[in-house]
């Protein structure tokens, strides 16, 4: 799976960009893509109309929106984009907005990202490396920030229980992967992560998952999407946030 350095090149990588809004922010991202031709400007455009379906559930944390749409003939390899705006704009979202960096992702799969999201959501979490993505001066510095602590990603050990919890966006590949990593970061601490399954999905397979599962983590524009799907669903406003999720699952599981 690839990791952070793999996806993400000083190349695609701009700071201090002037955009009049979300749109704007989310073109500037996808310009970044298209030129180093990982993908065509039809995918801007899914990423854009991504948010006009579904409201503004890539803005995963607080200052931190993560564009991304489905797999499609448009994307010819997985890559990213990182955009630093100038000044914040507002994406609409209850309590992340405003908005200063806007990720782009583009994807031939949904699977191939997946320690890059890890990677990524540890950085956001972490308070003094998310102030650095503000401050850095350079694409090389930020690269390094990016960088400055990843680590391989341990062997998954074999389940003890058939647990189930499923973390789900609007398409399954990008702020879902960005809450599943948070959750099986307080899975560990807990040392449940033996014992429980986590998936991340899609709304509409989330609905057909969803018998099988316990628990489904989400946004509150996707919890709404889903209605009543038969089991509890907890909203989640900072993805990158294990306090948050560590008190959902307390409230889940009366622990």
């Amino acid at each position: 799976m690839a990791g952070l350095s793999e996806l993400l090149s000083e190349e695609r990588i701009a700071l201090d960009v002037v955009a009049g809004g979300w749109r704007e922010a989310i073109r500037a991202a996808g310009a970044l893509l298209e030129q180093a031709g990982i993908a065509e400007s039809a995918y801007t455009d899914s990423m854009i109309a991504n948010v006009e379906s579904n409201g503004p559930y890539i803005v995963v944390a607080p200052g931190f929106a993560f564009a991304h749409a489905r797999p499609a003939a448009a994307v010819h390899r997985t890559g990213m984009s990182w955009v630093r705006l100038a000044d914040p704009v507002e994406f609409g979202h209850q309590t992340n907005d405003p908005v200063t960096l806007v990720v782009a992702l583009a994807a031939t799969d949904a699977g191939a990202h997946t320690a890059a999201m890890a990677e990524l959501a540890k950085v956001l979490g972490d308070p003094a490396r998310r102030s650095a993505l503000d401050t850095a001066s350079t694409p090389a510095e930020l690269l390094g920030v990016l960088g400055g602590t990843a680590t391989p990603a341990p062997a998954a050990a074999a389940k003890e229980g058939s647990n189930l919890i499923l973390t789900v966006c609007g398409n399954g590949l990008g702020t879902s992967l960005f809450l599943k990593s948070t959750l099986e970061q307080v899975l560990q601490r807990w040392g449940w992560d033996r014992f429980i399954t986590v998936e991340a999905t899609d709304t509409i397979s989330a609905k057909g998952k969803a018998a099988g599962a316990d628990l489904i983590l989400t946004s509150g524009e996707i919890a709404k999407t889903l209605g009543d799907v038969g089991i509890p669903v907890k909203v989640i406003e900072n993805f990158s946030s294990t306090t948050e999720v560590d008190a959902a699952m307390r409230a889940s599981y009366d622990v």
